[in-house]
C-alpha cells in the first residue's frame, strides 16, 4: 500500500512551518546571545528545504503559497514569542535564606 504525494506534501508542509517556528525561536535567541548562530541556520535550512520540496513536483498553485504565507507567519511568531520571553526568576534568596 503505498502513500499519496499529495499526502506527503501535507506532511512536509506541516514540518515546514514547524521548523520555520524554531528558526525564528532560534534567530531571536541567536541575537540575544542565549544560543548559537549555527543552530538558528540549521532551522532555517530544515525549514527551506521542506518548502522547496513542497513545491518542486507540481506547478505552484494555492496550497504552495499558503504553506508559505503560513511559515513566515510561523517565523515571525516564534520570533516574536521568543523576543518578548520573560527571563527566569531569581529564587536564590527563598531556596538559600540568608
Amino acid at each position: 500500500m503505498s502513500v499519496s504525494f499529495e499526502f506527503l506534501r501535507g506532511v512536509l508542509g506541516v514540518l515546514g512551518i514547524f521548523f520555520a517556528y524554531l528558526a525564528g525561536r532560534s534567530g531571536a535567541h541567536a541575537r540575544k546571545g542565549q544560543q548559537k548562530l549555527t543552530r538558528f541556520y540549521g532551522w532555517g535550512i530544515r525549514a527551506a528545504a521542506c518548502l522547496i520540496v513542497v513545491s518542486i513536483r507540481h506547478p505552484l498553485g494555492a496550497l504552495d503559497f499558503a504553506i508559505w504565507v503560513l511559515s513566515a507567519a510561523s517565523f515571525a511568531l516564534g520570533w516574536w514569542e521568543a523576543a518578548r520571553a520573560k527571563p527566569p526568576e531569581d529564587l536564590t534568596h527563598e531556596i538559600f535564606p540568608q
